[in-house]
């Protein structure tokens, strides 16, 4: 699932950036063939206004050297008569080689361009236009058979035809061909990104989906012996009707012990829950002084019977904002996993204090240390350590310590643990103070 996830991620980005990619080079392109053109009707309009300027002898009475090459744009509002850039304005020149041939009213036709070799086209193409564009009307006319894009203007004193090569007006498709292989190699650079991000951005939902179906799998695997037990025993209640209530006391006991530990373990679930729900519990001030020495004396008995003791290291007037529930749960869960793993003889110490604006609850015990590997584990769901250190596993499910890391998280704390064999265990709480 999580890899259908991450394709369709991938997927989703690439096709966004794909569309803005797509339309900024379609904006691009539009533009830049706007401009090819008109640059390309400027340059035939202006290569027209000379090759008036020259017949009429306004520039050049003889007619001899006239350079029909344009170097600016034309300013169509005055009769298509263009003048070329003044230095210093700022417009970039523009210059197009362009022939001019004109028509009279006897219907010879002579070239008024002195450089006709300046257009990339021989003269039966040019010759081949001129017969094309005898009846077509005046304005641009592209003539891609010939490779020729063509101007013709009607006047007084005749008719005349400016010729350019075609490839003026279609000087945007090399720029739209770099564009696009700009964009194709964009993309894929993007596209390797998104694999990377994509990875990065759904390792948090992979590793929840992880923990959860590892989560119901350990789950299952603690609901599956005491179920066993209770349908092993109530099939040999039921294939021994004769006997007596007395004579099978064993088994309904079995089945109550195991229905109990059942019980036991539906309800941690059910903390557990609860203490990762995001909802909003009745947070008070709550005097976390008495809290914990609330718990220690309760805790008193369960220690004598493991023959250990606690020493309440309490500071008094430590308050923080919380749910006293769940506190109370932190603080007996720490408590009683100090007091079971604790080795005999020995004192498991509770000290609360504060640290600038945090309280600070640290409780210790000595014992069998919690191996490094270990420690990276022990606030995960159903985790538990090596059993060669535990004396009552059996009746443990991995949970409390899972529980008290979710209870600290939702008050905005932290739990942290570290154990050696010279300093033995502590499992350290923080906590901010109330307001």
């Amino acid at each position: 699932m999580l890899k259908r996830l991450r394709a369709k991620f991938i997927a989703l980005n690439i096709a966004s950036v794909l569309l803005v990619i797509g339309i900024a080079l379609c904006g691009v392109c539009l533009v830049e063939h706007q401009r090819a053109h008109d640059n390309g009707k400027a340059a035939l309009n202006g290569a027209i206004d000379q090759a008036m300027r020259a017949t009429d002898g306004l520039d050049n009475p003889t007619g001899a050297d006239t350079d029909m090459r344009f170097d600016g744009p034309v300013d169509e509002n005055e009769n298509h008569r263009g003048t070329s850039p003044k230095i210093g304005s700022g417009e970039r020149p523009y210059t197009v080689p362009a022939v001019v041939y004109r028509t009279d009213g006897s219907g010879e036709t002579a070239v008024v361009s002195p450089d006709s070799t300046a257009v990339a086209a021989d003269q039966d193409a040019i010759d081949a236009s001129l017969s094309e564009l005898e009846e077509a009307p005046d304005g641009l006319k592209i003539l891609s058979q010939y490779g020729l894009a063509a101007m013709k203007r009607t006047t007084g004193d005749g008719t005349y035809f400016a010729f350019v090569d075609a490839v003026v007006f279609d000087a945007w498709k090399s720029l739209a061909f770099r564009l696009v292989f700009a964009g194709v190699g964009i993309l894929a650079i993007l596209f390797v990104l998104n694999i990377f991000f994509a990875r990065w951005a759904l390792r948090p939902v992979e590793q929840a989906w992880a923990a959860q179906r590892r989560f119901v799998a350990d789950a299952s695997h603690e609901l599956k012996t005491p179920l066993t037990v209770i349908l092993a025993n109530a099939s040999i209640l039921a294939r021994h009707p004769e006997k007596t209530l007395g004579e099978q006391m064993q088994w309904v006991e079995g089945t109550q012990e195991e229905a109990m530990r059942m019980q036991e373990l539906v309800a941690d679930m059910l903390s557990l829950a609860q203490a990762e729900s995001k909802e909003s519990s009745e947070r008070t001030r709550v005097d976390m002084s008495a809290l914990v020495s609330k718990e220690v004396l309760q805790f008193e008995s369960v220690a004598f019977e493991r023959h250990v003791s606690i020493a309440d290291e309490t500071g008094s007037g430590i308050y923080v904002d919380g749910d006293a529930r769940k506190l109370e749960k932190l603080v007996g869960t720490l408590v009683d996993n100090a007091c079971k793993y604790a080795q005999e003889n020995s004192v498991v110490t509770v000290r609360l204090t504060t640290e600038g604006r945090k309280t600070v609850l640290a409780v210790h015990n000595m014992g069998n240390p919690i191996p490094p590997d270990d420690l990276n584990h022990v606030f995960d769901r159903f985790y538990r350590a090596d059993k060669a250190r535990t004396r009552d596993d059996a009746k443990s499910f991995g949970l409390g310590l899972a529980i008290a890391h979710e209870i600290a998280q939702s008050h905005g704390g932290a739990i942290r643990a570290c154990s050696s064999e010279a300093d033995g265990t502590t499992f350290t709480v923080t906590l901010p103070l109330a307001k």
